[in-house]
């Protein structure tokens, strides 16, 4: 999900280069043959053309992520050449300003500056060296700064010029967001406490609190607060923050630890004395040591280096999110405002539905799937503690930011991975709901707000400029793309309910499912916007229509696969269906081209959503497009535009296709080198395509996958022999297209051999991915 503004797409070759000083696999770690994978890993990959990635410390779904802030919306851009501070919360990828709680900064000499864009310190890239759970800057005050984290706590360390007057400022009043309220205290000569409540994100949503502890390695010497641009020498408390004098003339190095809580301050202190207490290097080496260990899960051979580091940096940017929510004694704040426990499970917060359900949500109950489960059971409890189920969640509080009904294909897939044992029911309840009506006036939800007239016409009307009744994005306002969210949401819950035996609502919603169908226009061929009275409404040049969110009918006359061959079918057969794919894709440009037509034909900007009639691979509607050619009886083709798609993945700065969003361009960049694609969201279908690399060994959680282990091989994969020609699953010929969940469950090896022409594998009519009845 992205804010609405147009950017280029050129990076200045100053910064390219540059990135290759950042990057903390250097070509002479490579050439010692990379023995940590953490040494390929690339944090500086996506913080430049709005790619909105973070480079600082954090371990794998932590609920910190320690990192500068350079003036941009979400935190860090590539582009900028000072820090304001050093910040506990950021989002990967996110297109809204959110987080960048408790801004950090070491200077030097008198405090007179309390807005940060003031003491703002210069720095060069080739000061900055990041890797997993660590991040090192020189500033150009003389001052360097280094960030570790564990899942509760960021750990700092500065080591100052030789001065009786190094300072670290605590910024409670100022975040990326909006701050509604700040408060610090100076518990005593080590210690601070700090409260701040914030509301923003792409909407004005309901405010949310986090409560912090920082406690120093050893005592300041002089210590003072500031009230808006007043600075209060030997002051205790105060509203926008503090400063903490040292003494560095003999012992340069200050170190602190912050811990973090939603909960309150005691869940603050809590979580210092359980994760605190440790140095810097034992921390960071702590969690150099979590990465490396969830990297291992994922073990490539074959494809040049600068694949390999891309590859392990998408790994490791799909395993940020989404977040640990509750402290370490249980509690967490649930979003009816009041604190529970967390009963046995990890409590998780921050939900990019719209955005990961497609891909990083997969991705995870694939090779997280404990994980996995903790979150799905997290979104129920947002269901039960609040009364609905979230679309857009931010740390306690829903956002309603983007559109459709995201939560119903995260959780059924969840049930369908088998993540959901115990808690059937109880999803399916809230599932229900969600599908059958809409939130009550007093709930923060916006849930479908859409419901009524697309229960009662079999669509959402496009109501230009529409505003709902809470903060959020209206369904109305994006009518078109919100009956086919709608759609897709319940063909899943359908399968659901079948297989719970709930064979009337199965059938209810089976029949729901079709309502895409009216929205294509004959006349176009196209699917379009309806307004109120059932007319189709806005141009009818697809390229340019109307009701569609961060997208046109190009993009989204793609997203209905429960029933491929019902598009099919409306397009006049397999033949229109695929002459259609090919202009989209600009296929025969793409065969002389992959890469040129990749950023040529296909990319404009990262926020040019609108007014295009070729694939954006930047943004989620298109995710799934081009794995359609699995059921048009062409799959050489999925191959060919992947490939293509999977060349705008770089390791520099501006290599990330797009914002990041919580995983989900990073996810599809894994999923799809591996050639295991989720092409039914929701449902537990994986489609296949060849792999770019000769050999991936995934492990596996024997619990959910018996075997315990997934090779797949494509020997001799390259560009220039990328067709599959046969697939072998454990030895067996497999000439689908696709694999189910059950399937892929009791799979030891998926062996594919691949030629430098297109093959007859998977062109026949069985071939292709299921419909969803």
């Amino acid at each position: 999900m992205r804010r609405t503004r147009r950017l280029g797409l050129c990076v200045a070759g100053a910064v390219a280069a540059s990135a290759l000083t950042a990057a903390p696999a250097t070509r002479a770690a490579e050439t010692r043959a990379a023995a940590r994978l953490t040494d390929l890993v690339n944090p500086f990959i996506g913080t430049a053309n709005e790619g909105n990635t973070f480079p600082g410390a954090a371990v794998p779904f932590g609920m910190v992520q320690f990192s500068p802030d350079t003036g941009h919306n979400t935190g860090y851009d590539y582009a900028h050449s000072r820090i304001r501070g050093f910040s506990l919360v950021h989002l990967s990828g996110v297109g809204c300003r959110i987080g960048g709680d408790l801004p950090v900064l070491p200077t030097t000499g008198d405090v007179t500056a309390t807005d940060n864009a003031t003491y703002a310190a210069g720095f060069r890239h080739e000061d900055e060296r990041a890797s997993p759970g660590y991040y090192r800057v020189a500033l150009d005050s003389g001052i360097e700064a280094e960030l570790t984290a564990t899942a509760r706590t960021g750990v700092q360390r500065y080591t100052f010029p030789a001065t009786g007057k190094a300072n670290v400022l605590l910024d409670a009043g100022q975040a990326l967001h909006r701050t509604v309220g700040s408060g610090v205290e100076i518990l005593d000569d080590r210690t601070v406490r700090t409260e701040i409540t914030g509301r923003g994100f792409c909407a004005d949503t309901l405010p949310y609190t986090v409560y912090t502890i920082t406690r120093f390695d050893r005592p300041f010497t002089a210590y003072g607060t500031w009230d808006g641009a007043t600075v209060t020498p030997g002051a205790r408390t105060g509203h926008g923050g503090a400063y903490l004098r040292f003494d560095t003339t003999a012992d340069r190095t200050v170190e602190a630890t912050t811990a973090l809580s939603y909960v309150d301050a005691a869940g603050a202190a809590g979580n210092l004395r359980a994760e605190g207490g440790r140095a810097f290097d034992a921390v960071r080496r702590a969690a150099g040591r979590r990465w490396e260990e969830r990297l291992g899960d994922v073990r490539v051979s074959g494809g040049d280096a600068a694949r390999r580091r891309t590859f392990y940096s998408s790994l490791y940017r799909a395993f940020l999110a989404p977040n640990v929510g509750n402290d370490t004694d249980g509690r967490y704040t649930g979003w009816d405002r009041r604190v529970h426990r967390t009963g046995g499970i990890t409590y998780y917060q921050n939900w990019s539905l719209w955005d990961t359900y497609r891909t990083q949500a997969r991705f995870l109950a694939l090779l997280a799937p404990r994980e996995a489960r903790d979150m799905a059971v997290s979104v129920i409890r947002v269901a039960e503690e609040s009364g609905w189920l979230p679309k857009w969640g931010y740390g306690t509080v829903e956002t309603n930011v983007m559109t459709g009904d995201p939560v119903t294909p995260f959780l059924t897939d969840a049930f369908q991975q088998g993540l959901l044992k115990g808690y059937e029911e109880r999803a399916y309840r809230a599932l229900r709901r969600n599908a059958d009506s809409v939130p009550p006036a007093d709930a923060p939800a916006l849930g479908r707000n859409g419901n009524p007239d697309y229960l009662a016409r079999g669509y959402v009307p496009y109501i230009k400029n529409h505003r709902p009744p809470k903060a959020g994005h209206s369904d109305y306002a994006f009518g078109a793309s919100a009956t086919l969210e709608y759609a897709l949401s319940d063909a899943v819950l359908a399968q659901m309910a079948r297989a719970l035996g709930h064979h009337a609502d199965a059938g209810r919603y089976a029949a729901r499912s079709r309502s895409y169908r009216n929205l294509f226009d004959p006349a176009t061929r196209f699917f379009r916007a309806r307004d109120t009275g059932g007319a189709f409404t806005g141009p009818a040049d697809p390229a340019h229509s109307t009701g569609f969110h961060e997208g046109t009918a190009w993009h989204y006359q793609w997203l209905v696969p429960q029933d491929l061959p019902g598009v099919v079918g409306l397009l006049g057969g397999e033949r229109p269906a695929n002459e259609r794919l090919d202009e989209f894709f600009a296929y025969d440009r793409l065969l002389a081209d992959p890469a040129r037509t990749a950023r040529e034909n296909w990319v404009s900007g990262p926020y040019d959503f609108y007014d295009t009639d070729r694939y954006n691979p930047l943004n989620e509607p298109d995710l799934l497009a081009p794995y359609t050619y699995l059921s048009t009886g062409q799959p050489w083709k999925t191959t060919d535009v992947v490939h293509a798609a999977l060349t705008l993945f770089t390791d520099e700065p501006a290599g990330l296709t797009g914002n990041d969003d919580l995983g989900t361009m990073s996810a599809w960049d894994v999923l799809s080198s591996i050639g295991l694609y989720p092409v039914q969201p929701g449902y537990g279908t994986w489609g296949l395509s060849t792999p770019v690399f000769d050999r991936v060994d995934l492990r596996l959680d024997p619990r959910y996958h018996p075997r315990g282990a997934l090779t797949v091989l494509a020997p001799g994969t390259s560009r220039e022999a990328r067709y599959t020609r046969t697939v072998r699953a454990d030895g067996v010929t497999h000439d689908r297209t696709y694999l189910t969940t059950g399937e892929l469950r009791r799979l030891r090896t998926l062996r594919y051999t691949v030629g430098a022409r297109p093959s007859a594998w998977g062109t026949s009519a069985q071939a292709a991915p299921p419909v969803l009845r």
